[in-house]
């Protein structure tokens, strides 16, 4: 109870800023956890990002000056963030569907995002099970691809990523060349303002060719580890959501800040007996 009161601390805080500045590491002290930690528990609890929520709902609250009319559309557009009334123009088209100007009229339909508030939920879930392993620095080889967070296309990219490598010869040279752990799908480089991380599909670097091939260090670190059972994709986002919307807030661990691997052995990934691994990068609270 007490962490969903810290989670609403952060909105609070988010929400009192929105006509000024906003420091995430701010929003992050609500919840007595790092920056990284915060965006990524964010992200996942929500289905949006920080960046993300803040946009929509300054687009929401500036629509709403709009349309009691008292305003010009440029010290809107100031107010909420926005250096030029170009930009503002852009994004409220974006959002809204019309622009600015035709916000002020009556009888026009805008968009709202609300204010949002943690809340207890009990969903009788299956119990969460769990080891945490060490694991020395290793050496991996794949191909990447940025991937967007918004309204959820990682869910719907990664999948498709997925399949246009089994489709090409770099993934069946990496077949090949598979090791113990099987293919690895890495998420790095999470970029909060992008709205982005970087998804890796790869296997560890071994003595197959791994020309054309990016090469990644995944450092030494404490893991916690969890399993995926039943056909693919559905089984593993399942339990990505429950990682961070369950497992993060009871217990004392928070994300380390390195990158998080997915682990999938070869096999029928279409079968219900089909189990694959969530690694997360943790460290003591």
């Amino acid at each position: 109870m007490n962490f969903l009161q810290q989670l609403n601390d952060s909105i609070a805080y988010l929400e009192a800023n929105m006509d000024g500045e906003i420091d995430i590491e701010e929003a992050a002290r609500q919840t007595l956890t790092s920056k990284f930690h915060y965006q990524r528990l964010f992200h996942m609890v929500t289905g949006v990002t920080v960046a993300e929520y803040v946009r929509k709902r300054r687009l929401t609250l500036a629509a709403q000056e709009l349309q009691q009319g008292k305003k010009k559309v440029i010290d809107v557009a100031f107010r909420y963030g926005y250096q030029t009334p170009e930009s503002f123009s852009k994004a409220f088209i974006k959002f809204h569907g019309i622009t600015p100007s035709e916000a002020k009229k009556s009888g026009v339909q805008l968009k709202a995002i609300p204010r949002m508030s943690f809340q207890i939920q009990i969903k009788g879930e299956s119990i969460m099970k769990y080891r945490i392993e060490e694991k020395g620095a290793f050496t991996v080889m794949g191909v990447e691809r940025r991937i967007s967070t918004v309204d959820g296309k990682n869910y719907v990219e990664i999948p498709k990523f997925w399949n246009e490598i089994w489709d090409n010869p770099q993934g069946k040279e990496m077949t090949k060349g598979a090791g113990k752990m099987g293919f690895l799908g890495i998420c790095a480089d999470l970029d909060e303002e992008q709205s982005a991380f970087t998804y890796m599909i790869a296997v560890e670097r071994n003595e197959t060719s791994d020309a054309g091939l990016k090469i990644r260090e995944i450092p030494a670190q404490t893991w916690a580890v969890f399993e995926a059972r039943g056909p693919l994709p559905k089984s593993i986002q399942g339990v990505w959501d429950r990682i961070f919307s369950e497992w993060f807030p009871s217990t004392g661990y928070e994300h380390a800040n390195a990158p998080e691997l997915e682990i999938y052995p070869l096999g029928d990934t279409s079968a219900e007996e089909y189990a694959c691994e969530i690694w997360i990068p943790i460290k003591k609270m």
